[in-house]
């Protein structure tokens, strides 16, 4: 069964990986305007968390942090007042390859520190701290498909509420035994503030739909873009934001084993 196809606005928008490390660049490297530039940023160090947090934040935090004020600084909206959607393939794999190690060899000795931002929604209590935001949050896992499904969820939102949400997607790297089991490397995060009416910032406007059917035919990122975010477990964000880049025609995500997302961004 399809839905009908349904317009939202992209107000602002955000991008990190350590290759493109902003969406200015970003974007000018996915449109194929100029190359990516050499080497490698370091992590982010989000200005919204204290400096001791800063420096305790574990990677995933300081990421979703990010690119999430960086998108609503670009929408000139003020984060306390957003709705949000995080999403996230792994959460952090680092903490939780250090906690199945320590619980194997000595529990007694966790970290309370760890313990607590191994949570999946770690990054999204920060987020409603740091910005004392007490509007709604959700957070998001659907595998290889958190990317669509987290965009998906957060598009209802803003369609059925019509008021802006936020919309933040992000993934880090696997270590120890767990990265045997799953995929992921590096670090990237994306951010959207999505809204329901055209305004003065608009970027984009976007017609998404929803189709219960086999998304064989998913949207892939272009040849040359692959390698900057290559292995990591959110990847599959690519084409969407390529096509936010400039890249035309219509994209393609699955949103789950039967569920395709369909986007026309213009």
């Amino acid at each position: 069964m399809n839905a009908a196809s349904t317009c939202v606005f992209v107000d602002g928008v955000a991008f990190w990986s350590p290759r493109l490390p902003g969406w200015d660049v970003a974007s000018a490297v996915l449109a194929g305007a100029i190359a990516a530039p050499p080497g490698e940023a370091h992590r982010p160090a989000p200005a919204l968390l204290p400096a001791a947090e800063r420096r305790r934040a574990p990677d995933t935090v300081a990421l979703a942090i990010e690119v999430a004020s960086r998108a609503c600084a670009a929408a000139a909206l003020a984060p306390g007042e957003l709705a949000s959607v995080f999403a996230t393939t792994h959460g952090d794999l680092a903490i939780t390859d250090y906690l199945c190690a320590i619980l194997l060899d000595s529990p007694l000795h966790t970290s309370p520190t760890r313990f607590h931002n191994s949570v999946h929604n770690a990054a999204a209590g920060y987020w409603c701290i740091a910005t004392g935001c007490h509007a709604p949050y959700t957070t998001v896992s659907a595998a290889e498909h958190s990317f669509a499904a987290g965009l998906l969820e957060a598009l209802v939102q803003v369609a059925s509420q019509r008021r802006p949400a936020l919309f933040v997607a992000y993934d880090t790297a696997a270590s120890g035994p767990l990265s045997t089991l799953v995929s992921s490397s590096g670090l990237l995060g994306v951010g959207l503030v999505l809204s329901p009416e055209r305004g003065l910032g608009t970027v984009a406007e976007v017609r998404w739909s929803a189709e219960s059917r086999d998304p064989a035919r998913i949207t892939e990122a272009l040849p040359q873009n692959v390698p900057l975010v290559a292995g990591n477990a959110i990847a599959a964000c690519l084409p969407f934001f390529e096509a936010l880049a400039g890249r035309p025609g219509p994209v393609t995500l699955a949103a789950g084993p039967r569920l395709a997302l369909q986007l026309v961004i213009q």
